[in-house]
């Protein structure tokens, strides 16, 4: 059978990756795959670059529009990155009757529900493995391998720059700022890195596992997003005195009043869908993910908990989830179009209205760390609050003056672990504790999560 020609826009990192993969496994991939699969046409503004990364054998073009003009193309791999043009041009590929594989999360996570009514009206495939955690192949594991459960919640590590980070803070005790910049220095953080600190990239990500999971269209606007920028050395140190460990997860969490699913009192229903720093409880698995590696939690009806771990970026992990998307894509090449598995797992027209809550109505668990005046009565009144306001209290650890700012310190740092609270009471919490003159700088607040 005549080889399946692809299409690439665009050969970085991950695209000569993609070429050089398919390229060395190509016996092998055609084994699994039925047909040979050949990239026979390049876009890339570099052409000489671009020509020189592929060989005499394949056509480059400086011009996208010709690859998804080209008849022979059967599949476009979109590498551009970033929500532009790279919008318009999956679209046009659609449009033109092309199946498209992407690495693209910022894309998806936004136009994703555009995306993929066009594809589906033209009987066509979006595959986009490669856009969550690189080489893990959690979309297909949602997506399909789970498929009998009813998945109650994911929670993941899916930005390995911030990962780094955070391991570096804990094992030498660096501050952010310190550590940021040797990730810079090493590569493993862009020269702008603000998408992956601050939250966004995970946000994306998780944008789209929880779509999957829950059969909700892509909402990334209405994903609450924390970064690492605000933490500190010592919280990572109490943190570890407590047995935690801070992580920075993508979490969706499934909250029904059903029996399957155990939810706070008086709390509404809806899909909770954040990403921020989390105490984990330094026993769990994923706790114990360092460096720049990816790690993703999956808790199902059935199966319980399940976790994949790998290289969540890298020129060749993320090729070897591109390529997984093209095997598909020729497996399923002539099928009718309503038997392949749908975009988001869930058929178009059973998707669910189940809404997004707002991170004031949102269930968990805290740590706080409150710079306080070293005196009598300091604890009693900050628990006091609590307990008005119908907060439990899960562990106190009160340092001594001497110990936080040396002989003849003021002040101290009182560390409180509460049990699962509503979000909007914690912010009352916050708010008075914070007006207690003996309450001496703002309070840091750390959402807790077991993982269990």
């Amino acid at each position: 059978m005549k080889a399946i020609q692809v299409g690439l826009l665009g050969i970085g990192t991950v695209g000569s990756g993609t070429f050089n993969v398919l390229q060395r496994n190509q016996e092998e991939i055609k084994r699994r795959a039925g047909r040979g699969i050949e990239i026979t046409m390049v876009a890339d503004l570099d052409t000489a670059r671009a020509q020189a990364a592929v060989g005499a054998g394949v056509q480059v073009v400086a011009d996208a529009r010709a690859v998804i003009a080209n008849p022979h193309i059967d599949i476009v791999i979109e590498l551009i990155g970033g929500y532009g043009i790279a919008k318009q041009l999956v679209l046009e590929a659609i449009e033109a009757g092309k199946h498209v594989v992407t690495a693209n999360k910022a894309l998806l996570a936004v136009h994703g529900t555009e995306i993929f009514a066009a594809a589906h009206r033209k009987g066509v495939m979006v595959a986009f493995e490669a856009a969550v955690a690189g080489g893990i192949p959690i979309i297909k594991a949602l997506r399909e391998g789970l498929t009998a459960n009813r998945i109650q919640w994911l929670a993941g590590i899916i930005n390995g720059t911030t990962n780094f980070i955070l391991s570096e803070m804990r094992d030498k005790g660096l501050d952010f700022n310190v550590v940021l910049k040797e990730a810079q220095r090493l590569g493993y953080a862009e020269a702008d890195p603000t998408f992956d600190i601050e939250g966004v990239d995970a946000a994306h990500k998780v944008t789209l596992m929880s779509a999957i999971a829950f059969g909700i269209p892509v909402q990334f606007d209405k994903a609450y997003v924390e970064g690492i920028t605000q933490l500190g050395a010592q919280d990572i140190k109490y943190a570890e005195q407590l047995g935690y460990r801070i992580k920075l997860l993508g979490i969706a969490k499934r909250r029904t009043g059903d029996a399957t699913t155990v939810t706070h009192k008086g709390t509404p229903d809806g899909i909770e869908l954040r990403v921020h720093p989390s105490l984990v409880p330094a026993k769990r698995l994923i706790a114990n993910v360092e460096g720049a590696m990816n790690a993703v939690m999956v808790h199902g009806d059935a199966v319980g908990t399940t976790l994949y771990y790998g290289k969540g970026a890298g020129s060749e992990p993320t090729a070897s989830a591109v390529i997984a998307d093209l095997v598909d894509i020729t497996r399923l090449h002539t099928a009718d179009a309503a038997q392949r598995v749908p975009h988001l797992a869930f058929q178009p027209d059973a998707m669910s209205d189940l809404r997004v809550l707002p991170m004031s109505e949102v269930v968990t668990s805290y740590y706080l760390r409150l710079s306080v005046s070293d005196q009598p009565g300091v604890l009693a009144k900050v628990t006091g609050i609590l307990a008005d306001l119908g907060i439990s209290i899960d562990a106190v650890l009160q340092r001594e003056a001497d110990e936080v700012g040396g002989e003849g310190a003021t002040s101290t740092d009182l560390i409180i672990l509460t049990h699962d609270t509503v979000e909007g009471t914690m912010n009352q919490a916050l708010t008075q504790m914070q007006m207690l003159p003996t309450v001496l700088a703002p309070i840091v607040r750390i959402r807790k999560e077991e993982l269990a």
